[in-house]
């Protein structure tokens, strides 16, 4: 078996001359994503449909790194702020509606513990996947094998080691749940502060015209 299939069926590979040709495809995208004219939207948004392949209204601020683009799949209305990583060597699944702020990385990818093992240059890949209506925090990490449910905020600054369920307010390092997301929560847009008459007329709307 290749290095690239050695790779792709989840077992501990090696980056050779193969897998390195994979990655020059990648990072010939993202020269052109990073050095773009950050006021040219519409070429953003080209770019990034071409490194992202099918999906949705995505968007990227760069600059945005990653191995390979191809692993990765977002759903509909993904965004990624200034200096998001992805070291995507196993498959990164993202749902719909998922922000992330700048800062966010997320890492399939490591290397053994043992020195002699590690010296060997094989290393691993283990997927990540986040659901739904999912809010990263700045200066987040995301570690492989990591799976965050739909409707969760992971709190800035947080080292997500395991697995994070539905509908919860995680934060930490080692990030941990703090409490459950509720209704009551719709009313509040930071902390104790709550939207005005006006907006939450507006954010109403909103929601009415998207059922």
């Amino acid at each position: 078996m290749n290095h690239i299939a050695r790779r792709d069926a989840g077992l501990p590979y090696i980056s050779d001359g193969a897998v390195l040709e994979e990655q020059k495809k990648c990072r010939k995208i993202l020269q052109e994503l990073n050095t773009i004219d950050p006021s040219d939207f519409d070429g953003i948004s080209k770019i990034v449909k071409k490194l992202l392949g099918k999906s949705e209204n995505p968007w990227i601020n760069p600059p945005f790194y990653c191995d390979y683009g191809t692993h990765i799949e977002v759903g509909k209305n993904f965004f990624a702020n200034y200096n998001c990583t992805i070291i995507d060597v196993a498959k990164v699944i993202i749902g719909d509606n998922c922000q992330m702020a700048p800062n966010v990385s997320i890492y399939t990818a490591g290397h053994p513990l043992h020195p002699a093992a590690r010296n060997t240059l094989y290393e691993y890949g283990i997927e990540v996947v986040i659901g739904d209506n999912v809010w990263i925090g700045g200066n987040t990490v995301i570690l492989p094998g990591v799976h965050i449910g739909n409707n969760t905020v992971i709190g800035a600054g947080s080292v997500v080691t395991k697995d994070i369920p539905d509908s919860v307010l995680a934060a930490g390092n080692p990030c941990k749940i703090i409490r459950e997301i509720t209704e009551d929560d719709f009313q509040f847009y930071y902390k104790d502060r709550k939207f005005d008459a006006e907006s939450m007329e507006d954010m109403k709307r909103i929601l009415e015209n998207k059922n």
